[in-house]
């Protein structure tokens, strides 16, 4: 058993958040890949580390703005966690938010650059299958696959396809928060938004509540790979989100 699977944030004397209509109480954050599993490969960093720094920061950021937040971890270390229960954390602690954070490559050129983020659904480009597939092709190093997820392939865009198909009853506000995400890269980090995005993927699918797929950048562009592994571009990103998550807290809470 992973120890530190799920971390929750919260000191022993606060009080549980009163149970109020529309409440946003418990956000959970993934740090994408770890372990076995380096992720994106730069030239001087992995995937798996950037994000976990990122996750990290935007959690110290969530509490100490909102102490009566449950912020959770699905890892919290450099560890290896299944896609399968990075999912299962979230559906177990009820959240009301899934975050998953990662890294971007571009394997064709080192010029491509900038965010994007991804919700679940249908492919439109084939740019987008790809980072579908390249997350997807995690389970690879998981025992069992074929039967945790029901003999996917992450190789097959068919299989994609037919993933994506799966009507996720929580489109509109994972839309909705991937929006104010992408805004906020722009107006707050001044960083290029190459938009919100559809793709199927697994760590997406079997979440019951809103959740995205944040891309922060390239780490196979030299430039953009300096930005993440440096305190102020990582302090930039987490603040950037933590902007977009206060401003969707505020919105659902205050709806009617």
């Amino acid at each position: 058993m992973l120890q530190d699977t799920v971390q929750t944030q919260r000191s022993a004397s606060s009080q549980p958040v009163e149970n109020a209509p529309n409440q946003l109480r418990t956000v959970v954050l993934d740090a994408g890949h770890g372990g076995k599993d380096p992720g994106c490969i730069g030239r001087k960093t992995r995937e798996s580390r950037v994000v976990l720094k990122l996750v990290l920061e935007l959690g110290r950021k969530i509490k100490a703005a909102m102490p009566q937040m449950r912020v959770i971890y699905t890892r919290s270390t450099d560890h290896f966690v299944e896609l399968a229960e990075r999912s299962a954390i979230a559906n177990r602690n009820r959240a009301d938010l899934f975050i998953s954070i990662h890294c971007n490559a571009s394997p064709s050129s080192s010029r491509v650059y900038g965010t994007e983020t991804y919700t679940m659904g249908l492919h439109k480009t084939n740019g987008n299958l790809d980072v579908a597939k390249r997350e997807n092709a995690v389970i690879l190093k998981e025992e069992n696959y074929q039967q945790t997820y029901k003999g996917f392939n992450p190789n097959s865009p068919l299989a994609h396809i037919m993933l994506a198909n799966y009507q996720h009853a929580f489109m509109g506000s994972s839309i909705n928060f991937a929006e104010k995400v992408e805004r906020s890269f722009r107006h707050n980090a001044e960083r290029r938004s190459n938009g919100v995005k559809q793709a199927g993927f697994l760590v997406l699918w079997r979440t019951t509540m809103p959740s995205v797929l944040i891309e922060t950048g390239y780490l196979t562009n030299p430039t953009e790979e300096e930005y993440l592994m440096s305190e102020s571009g990582q302090e930039q990103i987490a603040d950037a989100i933590y902007k977009a998550f206060a401003q969707y807290k505020q919105e659902i809470e205050s709806a009617d």
